[in-house]
């Protein structure tokens, strides 16, 4: 992951309901949610929820994709480990942080 796209994703990330969303869809793994069931269980109006899913996606946290009627929703794994990646990269000079 570069600047760009960790500036990206912790600006979309800097905002209570995104983050509340991201980290159910890290706590499905995989499978994902259906956006209504997104919005279930975090108590997001759909128009809420459609915008904030859109700003996760843009920023490449989220991944979509369509299961009959329904469009499923995942944290992008992948994406989220890149930006630990980032942000834990030449941590503590190369000592170990441990106390």
């Amino acid at each position: 992951m570069d600047t760009k796209q960790t500036l990206a994703a912790l600006a979309a990330l800097a905002q209570e309901s995104r983050l509340a969303v991201f980290r159910l869809l890290v706590q499905n793994g995989t499978g994902g949610l259906a956006a209504s069931k997104i919005g279930e269980q975090l108590d997001i109006a759909p128009s809420s929820l459609s915008f904030h899913l859109k700003e996760l996606a843009h920023a490449g946290l989220v991944t979509s994709r369509q299961e009959g009627r329904y469009v499923i929703y995942s944290a992008d794994i992948a994406a989220m480990n890149g930006l630990i990646s980032f942000l834990t990269e030449n941590c503590c000079g190369g000592v170990s942080c441990k106390p």
